[in-house]
């Protein structure tokens, strides 16, 4: 978790250091959002005239003749355009002036006598119409001269402070004429500024040069379509960062960002009128071009190849500039914004935090797996969320952020994780394997919160098997013969308890400790361990045919709480049980030697094993204990036809004792002296014992008598 929340503290406060880089892909992630879902195109309140290449080839090379550009003002007035704004600086005097074209004659030796201060001057025919009609020149502002830029025509009132040091600043511009700026009415600016991919995504409405603000062109002509004189600016004071709000153009607000660039928002303008410059001009498509231009703002820009102004957007690799413009003037009068408000950076910021802890408790609580898909679960949300808020809101949200702080916990803390669980599993596989089967091994590896390394209390089947005769066996072996005779027995034991899912606790020479019901659950398991027992005795049958060898095993079975866990010291352990259920396994064991049978449990296993047949013994306090414990010995399971067999013997041998708890000790020895003339019986060795205790009894039982045998040895 540590890992986790540093590694996306980490990655926030870099994306917060390295948030212009960063931004680039955000911005990416906005294109798509306008190339998927445009702005809805309408009837828009604009129209471009187009300097193209028909027109060039019509009216001749450009640059034309002021007085050509004067006539295109005077029409496109004419034919009832609301303003007029040029894509287009006049920085220079009109090359094609008659007096200009006289002193390039003289220069070059022509003797000419015409007074050139009464000729007609272009320039002026265009400062002429400029002032007549609502036209707005274009200036480009730039830091690469400290040219003087003329004087703003609009004035700028202040609700608030003025924006001015959060706005775009520029050194100088390339101007137009003297002539031209004092004649004219409005300038605005129509330079993009510079970015880092060139993509042009939002556009500055008002910037500062030499310390006065400039409008942008697209405004200044919807400023002089409204007969407006001035612009309304709205700025706002937050954490000591001064911070532009909205514009208001006449009618019309917009809302801008922080240094006054507003969002464009592209339709691709399909409706909008795009003459050519020529047809402008030409007196025969009157009818035809004023239901275009009356009552629109009238852009004229360049689209000749030469002299071609094209610029990349979201929607067009390649749009001519002076249209960018005429979608900024499009999309103020439909009302329609994308907005990045100053406070999306700290939302995006605090949903990123959000998802990125839910990750970290998602690795810290579950599995690897479980991670994945809640981070895919994440990310899906974060990205539809971003989505729903462009589509629905308009606002732009960045998804890469919040995604990237996934991926950052995910990249970083997942492989620790792995790591983690690897070595998790590893630990449980090498610390169990000697315990459990396979099966049990990759369950318990695969789900180890099963497992409670501590200790705790369970409910356990516990099993005790031991080799009868053992030590005599031993002393008539070497060394090695004995090994070989122990692997050899113990091996198919050890088979046939892992294959019912006990765990094997220990080995204790010829002895075998195992339980059930830890540390995994285990249903039905004092029915398994009763199973395992009849199956270790079959087994050691199959062993003695093939090995041709006579060892006979007694097993006990328990079922009661027991402790287990690790259990040890701190410089060794293992898995283990321990209490007093354990303690009466073992001496249970050890009383199939004295009842001369192969198991005997405990009447609790008898009531949680259905489906076996068991006889009882007796009731015997057993060494260490004050209470009185029937055993049971397993003859079978009921299924089992030879079991079935047995029922005559089973009913007089319950009949015995009964008479022997009650005392009736005649009747208990001429019922034993039958019981023992009767063949097959498996209770045998029990009824001689019964026997050898009534010839030292007396004839009838003490007053005190219970019927229970006290052991005196383990």
């Amino acid at each position: 978790m540590l890992i986790g929340a540093a590694a996306l503290t980490g990655f926030i406060t870099l994306q917060a250091i390295f948030a212009g880089q960063a931004f680039r892909l955000t911005a990416l992630v906005f294109d798509t959002y306008q190339s998927i879902k445009p702005r809805v195109a309408t009837d828009p309140p604009v129209a471009v005239v187009d300097i193209d290449e028909a027109s060039i080839a019509r009216l001749g090379q450009w640059p034309w003749s002021r007085r050509v550009v004067a006539d295109m003002v005077v029409r496109a007035s004419g034919l009832g355009a609301a303003a007029i704004g040029f894509d287009i600086v006049f920085s220079e005097p009109d090359r094609t002036a008659p007096s200009r074209l006289i002193e390039e004659m003289r220069r070059q030796g022509v003797s000419l006598e015409i007074a050139t201060a009464a000729l007609p001057d272009p320039d002026l025919a265009l400062a002429q119409a400029a002032g007549d009609n609502p036209v707005a020149l274009g200036i480009a502002l730039t830091n690469e001269t400290e040219a003087p830029v003329a004087p703003p025509k609009a004035g700028f009132s202040f609700l608030g402070k003025d924006p001015a040091p959060a706005l775009d600043r520029f050194s100088g511009a390339l101007s137009n004429l003297k002539v031209l700026t004092e004649a004219t009415n409005a300038i605005g600016y129509f330079s993009f500024p510079p970015s880092a991919d060139n993509i042009i995504r939002s556009f500055p409405l008002v910037s500062t040069a030499q310390g006065r603000l400039y409008p942008a062109l697209s405004v200044e002509t919807l400023r002089i379509a409204q007969q407006a004189g001035s612009f309304i600016v709205r700025s706002a004071e937050s954490g000591g960062r001064l911070a532009m709000t909205d514009l208001r153009v006449g009618a019309l607000d917009v809302p801008v960002g922080p240094g006054g660039e507003m969002w464009i928002y592209y339709s691709g303008l399909p409706a909008m009128p795009v003459i050519s410059a020529a047809d402008l001009l030409d007196p025969a498509k009157t009818a035809i071009l004023g239901p275009m231009i009356e009552g629109r703002i009238l852009l004229i820009g360049t689209s000749a190849v030469g002299l071609r102004d094209l610029v990349a957007t979201p929607v067009d690799p390649a749009m001519p500039g002076v249209k960018v413009h005429a979608e900024i003037i499009d999309q103020i009068a439909s009302g329609i914004f994308l907005q990045r408000p100053d406070w999306i950076t700290g939302a995006e910021r605090a949903v990123a935090v959000a998802v990125g802890l839910m990750l970290v408790a998602a690795l810290a609580l579950g599995s690897p797996a479980i991670a994945v898909a809640v981070a895919l679960i994440l990310s899906v949300a974060v990205g539809a969320a971003s989505w729903l808020a462009f589509s629905k809101a308009l606002l732009l949200f960045d998804p890469l952020l919040p995604l990237g702080g996934l991926a950052s916990v995910l990249l970083t803390a997942l492989p620790l994780l792995l790591m983690l669980t690897h070595r998790e599993k590893r630990f449980v596989r090498e610390s169990f394997g000697r315990y459990l089967s396979p099966t049990l091994v990759e369950r318990l590896s695969e789900n180890p919160e099963g497992l409670k390394l501590g200790g705790e209390d369970r409910e356990l089947t516990i099993l005790f098997s031991d080799i009868r005769g053992f030590t005599t066996l031993s002393e008539s072996l070497t060394p090695t013969e004995l090994t070989a005779l122990l692997n050899g027995f113990l091996t198919p034991m050890t088979d046939v308890l892992l294959e019912r899912e006990a765990t094997i606790d220990k080995y204790i020479g010829d002895a075998i400790m195992a339980f059930w019901n830890a540390p995994l659950d285990i249903a039905e398991h004092a029915t398994k361990a009763c199973d395992a027992s009849l199956a270790m005795i079959a087994a050691l049958d199959a062993l003695n045919r093939e090995r041709g060898t006579a060892l006979k095993i007694g097993i006990g079975l328990n079922t009661g709480m027991a402790c287990v866990g690790n259990l040890g010291s701190d410089q060794r352990f293992s898995y283990s049980c321990l209490g007093d259920s354990v303690n009466l396994a073992s001496r249970v064991e050890g009383m199939t030697k004295l009842y001369d049978v192969a198991i005997l449990v405990t009447e609790e296993v008898v009531r949680q094993a259905p489906g076996f047949v068991f006889a009882e013994v007796d009731r015997v306090r057993v060494v260490g204990r004050r209470a009185a414990v029937r055993l049971y010995t397993l003859l079978g399971r009921e299924s089992d036809p030879a079991v079935s067999d047995l029922a005559p013997i089973l009913a007089r041998h319950e009949a015995f004792l009964d008479l022997w708890q009650t005392g009736d000790l005649d009747a208990c020895r001429r019922m034993v002296e039958a019981l023992l003339s009767l063949a097959p019986n498996p209770l045998s060795g029990t009824h001689r014992l019964y026997r050898s205790r009534l010839e030292t009894l007396p004839e009838t039982a003490p007053d005190n008598w219970d019927g229970v045998f006290t052991a005196n040895s383990k």
